[in-house]
Order: C-alpha cells, then sequence, then structure tokens
C-alpha cells in the first residue's frame, strides 16, 4: 500500500490509499478524486487522466514510455512534469507520492 496525495488546482488536497500493482488512475477512480476523468479507463488512449508529478517524485515515478509521450501531446497545458496517471505504477517506492490535477482534463 502507499498513500498518494492528490492536489488539486486550488490548492485542495485528498490522501488516498492505493494498492501496489494498481496504477495512480485507478486509485484515484477508487477514491473518487476530482480532475480524473480517466475515459479510456487506463488504456493510454486518451489524455483525462493527466497529472502534474511533484518535481521531488520525478526520479521515482520515472519518464513517460514513448506511447504516453504521444498521448501527451492530447493533454492541456502540459508542463516537464505531466504524467498521464494511468501509466505510473503503484509501489512502496512511491508511498508519499504527491500529484497536482489541472484545471482541466484534454
Amino acid at each position: 500500500m502507499a498513500t498518494i496525495t492528490f492536489i488539486e488546482h486550488n490548492g485542495t488536497e485528498r490522501a488516498v490509499e492505493a494498492e501496489t500493482g494498481a496504477t495512480v488512475m485507478e486509485a484515484a477512480i477508487r477514491n473518487g478524486v476530482p480532475g480524473i476523468e480517466a475515459e479510456c479507463g487506463g488504456a493510454c488512449a486518451c489524455a483525462t487522466c493527466h497529472v502534474y508529478v511533484a518535481e521531488e517524485w520525478m526520479a521515482a515515478v520515472g519518464q513517460p514510455a514513448p506511447m504516453e509521450e504521444d498521448m501527451l501531446d492530447f493533454a492541456f497545458d502540459v508542463r516537464p512534469n505531466s504524467r498521464l496517471s494511468c501509466q505510473i505504477k503503484v509501489s512502496d517506492a512511491l508511498d508519499g507520492l504527491r500529484v497536482h490535477t489541472p484545471v482541466r482534463q484534454a
């Protein structure tokens, strides 16, 4: 289990428990986190689970794969720390992860 904190664009924080092996997107959906739409259900076929990974967590989360980079082209306000939450697998190493949701999804 890992605790992930989602920070909405207005600063509201919501910490949720995420099962090891699940994705950050799945944890958001299971816990009703606002700002994560996940229209494709986690297939990396849309950009509606876009998040900004807190800078101090970038190394632990890793870089996006080429397919994810392609999908990020469709996201709103992409930044160097943008990731699709459906592509971030939860592990014990991500306990304490902090991600921000954008003002809107693509």
